[in-house]
């Protein structure tokens, strides 16, 4: 098998693994707040939570790209500052990923949060117990459907993104070529050939994860009856 067919799908759910375990962390608490919280600007959060799922990737990736060019006040501090390259790097290309797949994962949790009885929390309160012993230990276990169906939503997004990481990544061997963009750097070579055993992966790993996420739906479905 080509080095380089190797070295792309390695990265591609290198990308992808990240991604999503850097969202799950920092969209439980989110989802929470989302879910519990009668702040007035909620709806405002809410917004700029889920503005991914109607916001061209283009858009986002050409925002992003500005962020991190040295020419502007944020990328230049950054790379000049810090140090750290953000275009067409790994580093940029997972904090793009993080940001437009941030929706597919704190939804499906939110929804999770909002549809169990109050009376969860206030007994668990009422007991004497935290807020963070009844998120950890109350909470999320009664809702470990939904945040496997999170994960493997993101997990999905995330593996199968094109115009954010081309915005923002580029297409360089072995640093930011995933397998979307390979795939259509292939047709436009004519190697269709390499072209299908990118699909192919790809193709096989979308049938994998939409049949979890229904055996997940369905075991959600008989929990709540």
């Amino acid at each position: 098998m080509d080095q380089s067919f190797v070295e792309t799908l390695k990265l591609t759910f290198e990308i992808s693994l990240v991604t999503t375990a850097i969202l799950f962390f920092l969209s439980i608490p989110l989802a929470y707040y989302l879910a519990y919280s009668k702040a007035r600007f909620k709806h405002l959060i809410e917004t700029l939570v889920s503005l991914p799922l109607v916001l061209p990737p283009s858009v986002l990736g050409f925002y992003l790209l500005l962020v991190y060019s040295p020419a502007h006040l944020p990328g230049s501090y950054i790379q000049n500052g810090l140090g750290i390259q953000l275009a067409f790097s790994f580093l940029g290309i997972v904090i793009g990923s993080v940001l437009f797949s941030l929706p597919f994962m704190v939804s499906p949790i939110q929804a999770a949060f909002e549809s169990l009885p109050v009376s969860l929390k206030e007994a668990s309160y009422s007991l004497g117990k935290s807020g963070t012993y009844t998120l950890i230990r109350v909470l999320l276990p009664n809702i470990r459907p939904a945040l496997m169906k999170a994960l493997v939503l993101t997990f999905a997004h995330t593996i199968g993104e094109f115009g954010v990481v081309l915005m923002i990544g580029g297409n360089i061997p072995g640093k930011t070529r995933v397998a979307s963009i390979a795939i259509y750097d292939e047709v436009q070579s004519l190697n269709f050939g390499v072209a299908h055993q990118y699909a192919l992966v790809l193709v096989s790993i979308s049938f994998v994860i939409l049949l979890t996420i229904h055996a997940l739906n369905r075991k959600t479905n008989k929990h709540m009856m």
